[in-house]
C-alpha cells in the first residue's frame, strides 16, 4: 500500500508541478486504488473579494487552486466601495500595495433623515475607499501570479459531491476538486438550483431589495462617508480613487414598482425629497448615465454549508450596507475558510470536523454583526422611524459609537 501511495503521489507532483508532501493529499488510499484523482485541491465559484483572497491564500500554501468567474476582469459591481481598516493589513499581506495607492481614508460618518436632520460621528476605526473595478482586478492579477488558475467568463451550472470530492459543471467542460467553496455573491443561479432557504421565502422586509450604483464627481471631503435616508431606502456616498465618489443606494422592489419601474423617476420623486440627495443628484457629474443595478437582494439568514460546499462572503450572509462592513467580512471569512481547508488538506481534521469548525468560527465573528445590522435596518428607510432615530441619537454620540462598534471587528 505504501508503494501505491508513493506512485500516486509522484503522478500528482508531475501533473501539478509543485512539491507537496504526502500528508497534504486528502485521499491517498482512494488514489492508490486507482480512483480518478481530482483535478484540483480547491475550486472556488465566484471571483469577488472573498473568492480571490481565498484563492491567493490557498495557492501560496501550495494547493492546486482554480477560481471560476462568470465575468471578465476588470468590471463593475454593485457595492458601497468602503472597506473598514480592519482589512488593511490583510490586504497588504496578500500583496496589494494600499499604502502606495493614495486612497481616501474615511474617518467621519454623516447620517441624515429624509427631512434633512442629521448627525455627524467619528468612526472608531475608520476605513478607506476603493472601487471594485480596481481592487478586484488587482487581486485577480495577484491570484494569477500566485498560481491560481483563473477561469474568467465561466459560469458554473452545477456542483455535485461524490463522497471524495466535487464534480463541477460549466459550459467549458467539467472539473473535479477535493474541496469547493462558493463565493458568488448576493444571489446566484446555484442558489436557485440548490433551493437554498432564503430563495424559497416569499418577498418580505429582508429579501426583496434593489441596489443601484453610480460613480460620480462630487465635492465631498475625502474623510467623509454619508448615509442619507429616503422613503423605503437609503443612499451612501464616499470617495474612492481618482477623485471620484461611489454613490450607491438600496430600496425596496415595491418602491421602484410604484415609480413605474423607472430609476430616474424614483430618484426625482423619492430620493430628492431628502435635501442632501437633492443636492447630490443636481450637482454631481456622472461618469456614466447608466448605473449598475441588481435586484432580489436578501439580508435573511443563509446556510454556511451546502452539500459540503463552504459559503464565503455574501453567499454566507450579507450584512446590511448601511453598516459598511460587507467587504471586510468577505475578506475575513476567506481567511477563516482557508485555515479550515488547510487543516483538512494536511490531514489534521476530517471533512465534517472542518465544516463544523468553519461554521462555529464564522458565527462567532459575524453573527452579532448581522443581527445588529438587521435591527438598525428596521429604522432606516422609514421616514418617521429614521427621523426619530436621528433626533434621538444626536444628543448621545456614545450610543452612536457603540452601534458602529457592534457592526465592525478588529484587524485580522
Amino acid at each position: 500500500m505504501e508503494m501505491g501511495v508513493q506512485v500516486a503521489d509522484n503522478l500528482i507532483q508531475q501533473k501539478k508541478g509543485v512539491n507537496k508532501a504526502v500528508h497534504n493529499l486528502p485521499f491517498p488510499q482512494a488514489e492508490a486504488e486507482g480512483h480518478r484523482i481530482n483535478d484540483y485541491d480547491l475550486a472556488i465559484i465566484g471571483g469577488g473579494l472573498g473568492g480571490l483572497a481565498l484563492s491567493i491564500l490557498c495557492a501560496r500554501a501550495g494547493y492546486h487552486t482554480v477560481l471560476f468567474e462568470k465575468e471578465r476582469y476588470p468590471f463593475h459591481r454593485v457595492c458601497g466601495e468602503y472597506i473598514s481598516l480592519e482589512s488593511w493589513n490583510f490586504l497588504e499581506d496578500l500583496g496589494l500595495p494600499l499604502s502606495d495607492m493614495n486612497l481616501p481614508l474615511i474617518k467621519r460618518l454623516i447620517v441624515s433623515a429624509p427631512n434633512g436632520k442629521y448627525i455627524e460621528q467619528d468612526l472608531p476605526l475608520g476605513g478607506f475607499g476603493i472601487s471594485r473595478f480596481k481592487i478586484d482586478f488587482e487581486l485577480s492579477l495577484l491570484a494569477k501570479h500566485a498560481g491560481v488558475e483563473v477561469m474568467e467568463e465561466t459560469k458554473i451550472t452545477d456542483v455535485e459531491f461524490n463522497g471524495s470530492g466535487f464534480r463541477i459543471e460549466s459550459k467549458h467542460g467539467n472539473h473535479s476538486s477535493t474541496h469547493c467553496c462558493a463565493a458568488f455573491g448576493k444571489r446566484s443561479n446555484l442558489d436557485v438550483k440548490w433551493k437554498r432557504n432564503f430563495v424559497q421565502h416569499k418577498p418580505g422586509k429582508l429579501n426583496n431589495y434593489v441596489a443601484v450604483k453610480y460613480h460620480v464627481y462630487f465635492d465631498l471631503l475625502p474623510e467623509l462617508i454619508c448615509l442619507h435616508n429616503f422613503n423605503d431606502g437609503y443612499c451612501g456616498i464616499s470617495r474612492i480613487e481618482d477623485n471620484q465618489c461611489c454613490l450607491c443606494y438600496l430600496t425596496t422592489a415595491k418602491n421602484l414598482q410604484q415609480n413605474g419601474n423607472s430609476i430616474g423617476e424614483l430618484e426625482k420623486l423619492i430620493l430628492a425629497k431628502n435635501p442632501f440627495l437633492r443636492k447630490i443628484f443636481r450637482e454631481a457629474i456622472f461618469v456614466s448615465n447608466e448605473p449598475v443595478v441588481i435586484s432580489q437582494v436578501s439580508f435573511e439568514k443563509k446556510s454556511l454549508i451546502e452539500d459540503h460546499i463552504l459559503m464565503v462572503g455574501d453567499a454566507a450572509g450579507m450584512i446590511t450596507p448601511l453598516c459598511g462592513n460587507g467587504m471586510s467580512m468577505a475578506l475575513h471569512g476567506a481567511k477563516l475558510a482557508f485555515e479550515c481547508i488547510d487543516s483538512c488538506l494536511k490531514g489534521k481534521v476530517g471533512r465534517e470536523n472542518m465544516e463544523d469548525l468553519y461554521s462555529k468560527q464564522w458565527k462567532s465573528y459575524f453573527a452579532t454583526r448581522l443581527k445588529t445590522g438587521r435591527v438598525i435596518q428596521g429604522f432606516f428607510g422609514h421616514p418617521l422611524l429614521s427621523n426619530l432615530l436621528i433626533g434621538g441619537l444626536k444628543p448621545f454620540p456614545g450610543i452612536s459609537r457603540w452601534l458602529i462598534r457592534q457592526t465592525h471587528g478588529e484587524p485580522f
